[in-house]
């Protein structure tokens, strides 16, 4: 039984850690919390949904194709609000609100298209069968969600870690204005973070829409405050904290349905993520200082 649980914690707590990392991604390098993440995290779940029914799509080609969508919109997000914000140096909470405000047309234009009654992807296109280690019965469909949800962790964290176009980014987290003056083409890459973290935020959209099997135009909300929670529980703008966090809230969630009851779910989850951040007010990887301008 707890073995069973420590399966589904990981499987659900990779999902929330997926759509954390992009989260964190803005804000790490960007220096600005995006709030319309919970809505590109909901458009990228429709935009599968979409591909797969109306145009008869599999699913391997349509999931890279929506986080192409997801991707495409953060990047407009970030052409049209924040690299007018950036330009005209506003203050920090400017740029939470626009995104805000962009997050709210995001949900009502989704009401419009879709409805607001939730839609299920047509799960008889995946494999329903389970299979067993030991105790533990695992659904194929689930272990793939997990395998997918780690591989793409995975590959951008390589990437951030081990490639050039890593070290650039790690230097623009540190100080934009030097990483220019060294001949980084800051704004490029700026709009590359916003489609990186988009792309990874519709693909989390997809794999809690085939998690829960439930998608709907209020979807976003819930996650992005479980994003927010995820990245301050690990350290503003650290990957791994980001990671750690997600699926720190993902296990509290999981074993909170198993051992009190689903209404405690949240409750758990945040109360925790609460006495943590009285031990460790600056998150688990958090640090004090701050980059320069």
């Amino acid at each position: 039984m707890f073995a069973q649980q420590v399966v589904n914690a990981i499987s659900l707590g990779s999902v929330y850690a997926l759509f954390a990392l992009g989260f964190t991604l803005v804000f790490g390098i960007l220096g600005v919390i995006n709030l319309s993440h919970g809505g590109i995290f909901m458009l990228g779940a429709y935009a599968a949904l979409l591909l797969l029914t109306r145009f008869e799509i599999p699913f391997w080609t349509a999931l890279p194709l929506a986080m192409l969508a997801a991707g495409l919109l953060g990047l407009l997000i970030d052409v049209l609000i924040l690299r007018v914000l950036r330009k005209r140096e506003a203050p920090h909470l400017m740029p939470m609100i626009a995104t805000i405000g962009a997050a709210i047309l995001m949900t009502s234009l989704s009401q419009g298209l879709f409805g607001s009654e939730t839609r299920r992807f047509p799960l008889e296109l995946f494999d329903q069968e389970s299979f067993s280690w030991g105790p533990l019965t695992i659904p194929v469909l689930q272990a793939g969600i997990t395998a997918l949800s780690v591989l793409l962790m995975l590959l951008m964290i390589w990437v951030l870690r081990h490639t050039r176009l890593g070290q650039a980014l790690r230097a623009i987290s540190e100080s934009p204005k030097a990483a220019a003056l060294l001949g980084i083409p800051v704004e490029r890459l700026f709009h590359l973070t916003s489609f990186a973290a988009a792309a990874l935020g519709g693909a989390a959209g997809i794999l809690i829409g085939l998690s829960f099997d439930a998608i709907s135009p209020f979807m976003g909300q819930p996650m992005l405050h479980k994003g927010i929670a995820a990245i301050i529980l690990g350290g503003l703008g650290d990957v791994r904290g980001a990671v750690l966090g997600g699926l720190f809230l993902g296990a509290a969630e999981v074993f909170a349905v198993t051992f009190l009851s689903s209404e405690y779910r949240d409750a758990l989850s945040f109360g925790l993520l609460f006495l943590v951040l009285l031990w460790r007010p600056q998150g688990l990887f958090g640090a004090s200082a701050t980059r320069s301008a």
